[in-house]
């Protein structure tokens, strides 16, 4: 992305740093027992280089990993089986240094089989809740449109509020908290589509596409080493950063500044979609503080302490079309939300 030049101090104008939620956030200081935020950065850096040892040929999949953990969000990956949706997540998890689970969704999954459940102990005579898998730090909902609504469901509590509630009580996840769900975009024999208050749930809708020729020929060399995706060890992954890295980083995120002109260009961008012809339903508000969370956080990982409209327009496709519904009539023709998300962006005016 090339950069904007900077602003000084006497012309920026800046908008009052904001949560992913709208809430507004005081500036606060690094607690002393937090790395600094060029440590948390190098090491974020580190993890990059990290993860590539297991998984080739899809750095801006990682990237967005970061991102969406930076800004505290979920995602959702896409991609035909066999271009490492799992590995990507289980290699993160590695060289984070975090708890990572995997659910494997299917058309019997029940809510509790997620969330946990109420289970009765005959030492004590008395119920106690058992957490399920979902008490980690990254949970990888493999496949989860392979199973029904309802469980799908269970996800919601959890992904917005970062919390389990059961038989009247409320259980807080642990931090940080990011689910990576992964589906199939080309097959829907025995899938559940997700319904639209579900997808906005998720910061960013990745896909993972198949690798180039010589990333390709990588990984088969690879595999004629000896590494075994079944095997994390096989690859040699260390642990190069922490959650202190990422509670730095994420702090240091709350920093990075929008300039007015900046945030207009994202709230416009969200508002163009809704007055499109061959739309439904468009961005709604949490779309636009979504576009601008992770545009913070992209700019912080570049290395500067502002947002550019480079950063917003790199980033609209895969946080604002996932949110846009289609009329049936535009479906027909043929259209698709990414195309009405690039006609959208390129009807709004970038700011100088």
């Amino acid at each position: 992305m090339s950069e904007a030049p900077r602003p000084s101090h006497d012309e920026a104008r800046h908008v009052l740093p904001r949560s992913h939620d709208g809430q507004s956030q005081r500036s606060t200081s690094p607690s002393p027992d937090l790395p600094s935020a060029q440590e948390a950065r190098a090491a974020l850096d580190e993890v990059r280089r990290e993860v590539a040892k297991a998984v080739v040929g899809q750095d801006a999949a990682v990237s967005a990993l970061l991102v969406a953990l930076l800004a505290r969000g979920h995602v959702l990956l896409e991609g035909v089986p066999g271009v490492a949706k799992t590995l990507l997540v289980r290699s993160l998890a590695e060289a984070l240094s975090v708890d990572s689970k995997r659910v494997q969704f299917t058309p019997d999954l029940m809510p509790g089989d997620i969330t946990g459940s109420m289970l009765y102990d005959a030492g004590t005579s008395a119920f106690e809740f058992r957490g399920g898998p979902v008490f980690t730090n990254l949970l990888l909902a493999d496949e989860i449109n392979r199973t029904p609504p309802k469980t799908q469901a269970a996800l919601l509590e959890a992904m917005a509020e970062r919390q389990v509630s059961v038989d009247g009580r409320t259980y807080a996840l642990p931090t940080p908290f990011l689910v990576a769900a992964t589906q199939n975009p080309v097959e829907f024999e025995g899938t559940y589509t997700l319904p639209e208050a579900q997808l906005d749930r998720f910061l960013m809708r990745i896909t993972l596409p198949v690798p180039e020729r010589d990333a390709e020929i990588e990984i088969v060399r690879r595999h004629a080493q000896g590494f075994d995706p079944r095997r994390m060890q096989s690859a040699d992954l260390r642990a190069v950063a922490t959650p202190a890295h990422l509670e730095a980083a994420s702090r240091a995120v709350e920093s990075v500044r929008v300039d007015a002109d900046v945030a207009a260009y994202i709230v416009d961008l969200a508002r163009a979609t809704r007055g499109s012809a061959a739309v439904q339903l468009g961005v709604s508000p949490r779309g636009s503080t979504a576009l601008m969370a992770v545009s913070r956080a992209w700019a912080w990982l570049s290395g500067r302490d502002f947002v550019t409209p480079d950063d917003v327009r790199s980033l609209a496709q895969v946080t604002l079309a996932h949110r846009i519904v289609l009329r049936s009539e535009a479906e027909m023709d043929g259209l698709n939300a990414a195309q009405v998300l690039d006609q959208a962006v390129r009807s709004v005016a970038v700011p100088r």
